[in-house]
C-alpha cells in the first residue's frame, strides 16, 4: 500500500506505471487523472479516475467497455485474464464453475455481448456466483443505452476498488 502523499509526490510516468492497469488496458484513464494532483483524500484520487472516464469521448468509452473480459469466458479459462481481473473473479468464485454454471455463464454473455454489442461488466468483488447470474438476468431485460451507463458504471467501481488496493486511506 502506498500513501496519497507518496501518490501524490510520483513523477507522472511513475503515476502512470503505477496505475494505468487500474482502468482495463487503458493507460489514457491514469494519464488524465495524474493532471488532477495533488489529491487531498483518497475519493479525490478516485473522482480523478471516475471523471477521466466520464469526460472521455464515446468512441474511448466502447473500447474501455470492450477492453474488459467476459465474466468467466474464454479469457479466464486461457489463463490470458490480467492479473487483478483473474484474482477479482476467482475471489467470486467464477474459477470454480460447475460445467452447467460455466454453459450459463457462456450462454448469458453471448446473448449479453449479441443484444448490447459490449461484454457484461459488473465489479464482482463482494459478489457470489448467484448474485453476478442475478444481475445478468436483470440488466438484459434494459435498453442499450442504459446498459452502456451501467457498463461505465461499474468500470469506474472497478476503477475504485482498485485503487483502494493499492493506495492507503491516510
Amino acid at each position: 500500500m502506498m500513501s496519497l502523499a507518496d501518490v501524490n509526490a510520483m513523477a507522472t510516468p511513475a503515476f502512470i506505471a503505477r496505475f494505468g492497469d487500474v482502468a482495463e488496458h487503458a493507460s489514457w484513464v491514469a494519464e488524465q487523472a495524474a493532471t488532477r494532483r495533488p489529491f487531498a483524500s483518497l475519493e479525490a484520487m478516485i473522482e480523478a479516475f471516475r471523471v477521466a472516464i466520464m469526460d472521455a469521448s464515446a468512441s474511448e468509452q466502447l473500447r474501455l467497455i470492450r477492453a474488459h473480459p467476459d465474466l468467466a469466458g474464454r479469457a479466464a479459462i486461457a489463463g490470458e485474464l490480467a492479473e487483478e481481473s483473474r484474482k477479482e473473479q476467482a475471489a467470486a468464485g467464477l474459477d470454480r464453475l460447475t460445467s452447467e454454471e460455466f454453459a450459463r455463464f457462456s450462454a448469458l454473455n453471448g446473448h449479453y455481448r449479441d443484444r448490447f454489442g459490449i461484454p457484461f461488466i459488473l465489479a464482482v468483488k463482494g459478489a457470489s456466483k448467484d448474485m453476478i447470474l442475478e444481475s445478468f438476468a436483470s440488466r438484459l431485460a434494459n435498453d442499450r443505452d442504459t446498459e452502456l451507463a451501467n457498463a461505465l458504471d461499474q468500470v469506474c467501481r472497478i476503477v475504485a476498488f482498485r485503487i483502494e488496493g493499492r493506495v492507503s486511506p491516510h
